[in-house]
C-alpha cells in the first residue's frame, strides 16, 4: 500500500505552540545578542551578563532596524543603534531617549514581541506561540538521565514511561546534562524532508555506504509505540556493530513533535550501568533551509568513546544532508511522492501528528495523538 505525500514547497507549514532548539548554550555568551531565523521570524537571542538568556523578535517597532545590530547594557535592557531606544527582555520598551518633559508618550505601552526562553541541559529552546504573549502548553524536551538510574522519580524505564516523565518533569530545580560531542549543519530543505529523511529506517544501506562501513540489508522487526506528541520504538538489542563497544547495550529511539529525536542506549560495562543519549532535533529557520543539530551526552568515564565520533559523526550527518540537498533537482519539478508500508511508516505517523497537531492549535481543542501501537518489518 502507498500513500501520497506532498512535495516541494508543499510540505505543510511550520507548527506552533511548540518548543524550538534555537541555539547551543555554549555559543551565547554573557552580554552577547544575536539574530537566529526561527520559522522564517528574526529573533534576536541574547544573554544578559549575569548569565539569564532572553528571545525577542528582532526587529525594532519604531523603524524596524535589527535590535541585534545594537548592544545590552548594563542593567540587561537592549538599546537599538537608531535612535537609542531601550527594550527589556520582556519586550517592554524602557527608555525613549529623545522623549523630553511634558510630552505624553508612555514608553511602556510599547512593546516589542518576546519568546519563552529556557536553557537547559546545554541548549536554548524557545517557544513560539500561535498567538504572541500566550503561555507555553508544553515545557521543553528534557534528556533522560545518563547515570544509569532507574530514574529519580521511581517510575520504570519503559518507552511510553520514559518520555512521559522526561516531558513532564518537575517545576523544581532541574538538572543539567554536560554535552560530550555536538555537530551542526544546515540542510538545504524544509523541515519536513529534514526530519522524514532522519528517520527513515531503510537508507542506511545506500546514504551511508563507506568502504569503512557496510551494511548489508536485511530483515528488521521493531515494536512502536504513541508517546504524548510522537511515537517511540521501544528498547531492543540494536544489530550496528558500533554499539559493541559498550558490551550488551538495549536502545530505545524516540520521536516528538516538533522534531525532536532521542536515541537512549543503555547498558553496563564491568558492571557499571550507564546511559548514552543521542538527542537530534531540525531547526527551521526558513521555509527552505533547515538545521540539523545532533548532540549526544554520555557519562564522564566513558569520554573514551569521543575519538569515534570525532572520525566518524560529521560524516553520517553530512551523508544525510547530500542526500536531501540531491532531492531537491527532483523536487523542482513538484513530483507526487509516496510513502509506502511499513518502512515508510514512521513517515506516514509523523504527517499524521503534525496535521493533528496543527487542527488542535487552530480549533483550540486537545491533541489527540493518531498513533497506534504497532509492530513494523521492513529490510535495512
Amino acid at each position: 500500500m502507498a500513500a501520497q505525500t506532498p512535495a516541494s514547497g508543499q510540505t505543510g507549514s511550520f507548527l506552533y505552540d511548540l518548543w524550538y532548539m534555537a541555539a547551543l548554550a555554549a555559543s551565547l555568551r554573557p552580554g552577547a545578542m544575536r539574530r537566529e531565523m526561527l520559522l522564517g521570524e528574526p529573533v534576536l537571542l541574547g544573554r544578559r551578563t549575569d548569565g539569564v538568556v532572553f528571545a525577542l523578535r528582532d526587529i525594532c517597532p519604531h523603524r524596524g532596524v535589527p535590535l541585534s545590530a545594537g548592544r545590552i547594557l548594563a542593567g540587561g535592557n537592549v538599546e537599538c543603534p537608531y535612535h537609542g531606544w531601550q527594550f527589556a527582555g520582556d519586550g517592554v520598551c524602557r527608555a525613549i531617549p529623545s522623549l523630553v518633559p511634558g510630552q505624553d508618550l508612555d514608553p511602556s505601552r510599547i512593546k516589542v514581541r518576546s519568546y519563552p526562553v529556557k536553557e537547559q541541559d546545554g541548549l536554548i529552546w524557545v517557544y513560539v506561540a500561535a498567538t504572541p504573549g500566550e503561555a507555553p502548553r508544553t515545557e521543553p524536551p528534557r534528556v533522560p538521565d545518563i547515570d544509569g538510574n532507574p530514574g529519580s522519580d521511581g517510575q520504570r524505564n519503559s518507552g511510553a514511561d520514559t518520555e512521559t516523565r522526561r516531558r513532564n518533569f518537575s517545576s523544581g530545580r532541574a538538572t543539567h546534562q554536560k554535552v560530550r560531542w555536538t555537530e551542526t549543519q544546515r540542510f538545504r530543505c524544509g523541515i519536513d524532508h529534514a526530519v522524514i529523511g532522519l528517520m527513515d529506517p531503510a537508507h542506511a544501506a545506500y546514504v551511508h555506504d563507506h568502504w569503512w562501513w557496510k551494511v548489508t540489508p536485511r530483515l528488521k522487526e521493531k515494536h512502536y509505540a504513541p508517546l504524548p506528541t510522537g511515537f517511540v520504538m521501544t528498547a531492543h538489542k540494536p544489530s550496528k556493530p558500533a554499539y559493541s563497544m559498550l558490551g550488551e547495550v538495549t536502545t530505545e529511539i524516540t520521536f516528538e513533535l516538533p522534531s525532536t529525536r532521542f536515541e537512549i542506549i543503555r547498558g553496563s560495562l564491568l558492571g557499571k550501568p550507564f546511559t548514552v543519549v543521542g538527542l537530534t532535533v531540525c531547526t527551521p529557520r526558513d521555509a527552505d533551509n533547515t538545521d540539523t543539530v545532533q548532540v549526544f551526552y554520555w557519562p564522564a568515564w566513558l569520554n573514551f568513546i569521543l575519538p569515534l565520533f570525532w572520525a566518524i559523526g560529521r560524516t553520517f550527518i553530512a551523508d544525510d544532508r547530500k542526500i536531501v540537498e540531491l532531492q531537491r533537482e527532483g523536487l523542482k519539478f513538484n513530483p507526487n511522492l509516496m510513502l509506502i508500508q511499513d518502512s515508510d511508516q514512521p513517515a506516514i505517523w509523523y504527517h499524521r501528528v503534525k496535521k493533528a497537531w496543527a487542527e488542535s492549535v487552530e480549533k483550540g481543542t486537545p491533541f489527540v495523538n493518531p498513533v497506534q501501537e504497532r509492530v513494523l518489518r521492513w529490510r535495512s
